[in-house]
This record gives C-alpha cells, structure tokens and sequence, in this order.
C-alpha cells in the first residue's frame, strides 16, 4: 500500500515547488505573461515546462511539516520566477515610457489606443514602438532566453535557496529607475526636434507677430515628429540590441543575487 504522506514528502510536494517557479514566470514576463494570451494557456504551460524540468532538477529539498512554512516555501519560488518576467517586463516598459514621451511632444497624447498585453491605455507611438519590440524579440527567440534564464535559475539557486536580502532590493531599484533613463535616450532625438522647432516657431512669433503659430504648430510638430520618428526606426532596431543584452545581465545579475553570489 502507497503511503501518501510518504508520496507528497519525495515527489509531489517537490513538483510543486517548481511549478511554482515556473508559474511565477507566466505572471509578468514579456509576451509569456501578456493578458491576450488565454489563462488556461499559460497555467499548461506553466505545468508543461514543470514536467520537463521535474526529472532534470536533481537537488533535494526537504518538505517541511507544517502546511504554513511549506505555502511559504512556494511563495518564495513563485516570487522568483515572478522576479524573471518583472526584468524583462522593466525593459519594455522604458519603451512604453519613450512612446508617451514622444506622443505629447509630437501631438498623439490625445489619441489613445487598448493594449491587449497589457489591458491598459496607451498611446499611439508607444503602442507601435512596444509592439514592434515584442516582434524582434520573438524573432530573435528572446523568449527562449526568458525560458533558459529560468531553467538555469534551478542550478544556480537550487529549490528552497533562495536569498532575498538588501543586496537583491538596491538592484531591483537599479532595474526600476533604469526605466526612465533609458526612455529617455529612445524619446531624446524626437523631443530634441521638437524643441528646435519651438525654439524656431518662438523666434517666428517675436519677428511677425501677426502670424498664427498656435495653427501652423500643431500641423507642423505631427509632420516632423512623425518624420524625424521614420527616420529613427533603424537606428530604434539597433538599440533594441541594446535594451535585450541588458535584459539578459539583469536577470542573470537577479539570480545570482538571489544564489548569494
């Protein structure tokens, strides 16, 4: 006869443990955790990938007894799976920022579209920079590099290891404040434009003070921000290098934090 207890000690409750880890990831990542995707997809992939990786996680964890320190064990292996999809949640989110920067410089703040990833609002120029951003990513397989970060987690920080310290919070604020300083490098050519023409409409408005500049501004900052935006969109490719390679670092800098590396 099976001993159940016995059953939960060696196998169940281990099982657990990593879908809870590999469930974390579904949460909040780019594109694995976007809200068009339906739930029950993501929670069997979340139970598929557990599977997978049940047989080649060979390290011991001992269960403990009471129900309340092991619901802790799994909150603590949710939350670092959790802390993978946020990384790469940080990086597109400095995308989203530098396409509200650019909307209200160019004149698009008024038009807002439904982002079914995310289930907000958001503007036009970042709707279509931050989708454009999760189809590069897909092509160059970043969500495999999400899904590898999270198979490697498992040999550098074993099941029931995890560190959460002060170390690990500085860089989660690090990550956090990066948003803004990187959007600002993506919306800094189409806002440096904009601000010429300003400083250019200021200059019209003191020399001929009878002409309209309210009515020839708006026209003219949507054709030359729309214009100097076109332009960038190579040069926007190219950084999305950039912005991926420190996605990477920063969810294998999170892991080996969370390993007390």
């Amino acid at each position: 006869m099976i001993d159940f207890f016995d059953l939960m000690q060696n196998h169940i409750a281990a099982f657990l443990i990593i879908l809870s880890r590999t469930s974390g990831l579904f949460m909040l990542s780019p594109f694995l955790g976007s809200m068009n995707i339906p739930t029950q997809i993501k929670a069997a992939c979340a139970f598929s990938f557990a599977v997978i990786l049940y047989p080649v996680v060979n390290t011991p964890v001992e269960i403990p007894a009471d129900v309340w320190n092991y619901a802790l064990m799994i909150f603590e292996e949710l939350l670092m799976g959790w802390l993978i999809g946020f990384v790469g949640a940080c990086a597109l989110s400095a995308i989203n920022m530098a396409g509200k920067v650019m909307d209200m410089q160019v004149g698009y703040a008024v038009v807002n579209e439904m982002d079914p990833t995310s289930g907000q609002q958001i503007a036009l120029i970042g709707s279509f920079m931050y989708n454009l951003a999760i189809l590069i990513m897909l092509v160059v397989n970043g969500h495999h590099m999400l899904i590898s970060a999270l198979a490697e987690s498992f040999n550098v920080v074993p099941l029931a290891t995890a560190v959460y310290n002060v170390e690990l919070s500085s860089l989660i604020v690090d990550i956090t404040s990066d948003i803004f300083l990187t959007g600002m490098k993506i919306a800094m050519p189409v806002t440096f434009a904009i601000l010429m023409i300003n400083v250019g409409m200021g200059i019209l408005a003191r020399t001929m003070p009878q002409m309209n500049i309210f009515v020839i501004g708006i026209p003219l900052h949507l054709f030359l921000g729309t214009g100097v935006l076109l332009m960038l969109m190579p040069f926007y490719v190219l950084f999305l290098d950039v912005i991926f390679n420190a996605m990477y670092k920063n969810i294998s800098l999170v892991i080996k934090s969370m390993a007390g590396v």
